[in-house]
């Protein structure tokens, strides 16, 4: 598990290994994780926005950007929490990911970035 806390906003990662599986004619590696996002700050804040970089043991990376997480702008109240669970892929036993989020204050309108720790992937199998 990692945990950051950036302009009062607390995101903890936890990871797991999903399993293998072929898909054209290639192995790949499924990783899931598990995102909380707490608000420690004094104001509502709104989640707009996520940005990903993953990263595999090959050097392969991948930039995901997108609205929201998992088709949700969640709105966090002073106190309040957001949880939710995604994956990915990779095509090596080991990889990370990291990345930020683009948010607004919604008492003060102003966007500002909260930052995804880096996390690593692996799978049992692979680990010396």
């Amino acid at each position: 598990m990692v945990q950051q806390v950036t302009s009062g906003i607390k995101i903890t990662v936890e990871t797991n290994f999903e399993g293998t599986f072929y898909k054209n004619y290639k192995v790949h590696f499924a990783f899931g994780y598990k995102v909380t996002i707490e608000n420690q700050s004094k104001d509502s804040v709104q989640l707009n926005s996520r940005h990903w970089k993953i990263l595999d043991a090959l050097n392969n990376e991948e930039i995901i950007e997108g609205e929201g997480v998992i088709g949700k702008k969640p709105v966090l109240k002073p106190g309040e929490s957001h949880t939710y669970n995604s994956g990915c892929l990779l095509s090596s036993p080991f990889g990370a990911m990291r990345g930020h989020y683009n948010m607004v204050n919604l008492s003060k309108t102003n966007q500002f970035k909260v930052y995804i720790p880096s996390f690593k992937l692996s799978a049992p199998f692979a680990l010396n």
